[in-house]
């Protein structure tokens, strides 16, 4: 029998059979720990990852919304300053096409102003800066002559300012009255939107 193994071989050599005991502890407790470590790495390094594209990501949205803020600001500004939009005016617009009747000599006039409403834009775009509003415009114009309603039309359509896009426009015959009296022989139609901007800071086109 080995003498290693037998009681008086073992009292011997306790001391070592401990050593042993402690240094296989010793590994096990090294090779957990390295495993949790590693583990704790690994959870680590994947929410350093994921803050760091969320870091990202509000970084790339701040850029979309600086550009936008300023893109819509450079359009805002020059538009303004070509006159092309401008502050909503209803007394303007009235006197306007009250000009408008008495220039192009029409029998009669009318219209109708919807209230002021957010105003769609192509694709669904919107701006940071401002806000686009339309109020429906609708017009009914007796003329004597079709020239002149039609006169009155191109006109209606190409404002000196502002920008005031026709979706419809109609031009009919009416009944003839007395071939003696002055009336009305030619009715015109139109349906226009009339385009304002709003900045969103609170102050308005002028």
């Amino acid at each position: 029998m080995n003498f290693a193994f037998t009681k008086d071989g073992f009292r011997s050599l306790r001391l070592a059979w401990a050593l042993l005991g402690l240094a296989l502890a010793a590994a096990a407790g090294i090779a957990w720990g390295s495993l949790a470590y590693l583990q704790k790495e690994r959870r680590d390094d994947m929410a350093s990852q994921r803050q760091l594209g969320e870091m990202r990501a509000k970084v790339e949205a701040a850029r979309r919304e600086r550009d936008d803020l300023r893109s819509s600001s450079v359009v805002f500004a020059d538009l303004v300053s070509r006159g092309i939009l401008k502050e909503e005016s209803r007394l303007d617009l009235i006197e306007r096409l009250d000009a408008l009747k008495v220039k192009h000599r029409l029998m009669d006039l009318e219209y109708e102003i919807q209230p002021q409403r957010p105003l769609p834009l192509l694709g669904g775009r919107v701006f940071n800066a401002v806000d686009v509003l339309g109020s429906r415009v609708r017009i009914k114009a007796q003329a004597l002559h079709e020239g002149e309603a039609l006169a009155f039309i191109e006109d209606l359509v190409r404002p000196p300012t502002g920008f005031n896009p026709a979706s419809r426009c109609t031009l009919a015959r009416m009944t003839p009255g007395s071939p003696d009296a002055a009336t009305a022989r030619v009715e015109a139609q139109c349906t226009l939107e009339w385009i304002s901007l709003r900045d969103k800071r609170g102050q308005r086109a002028s």
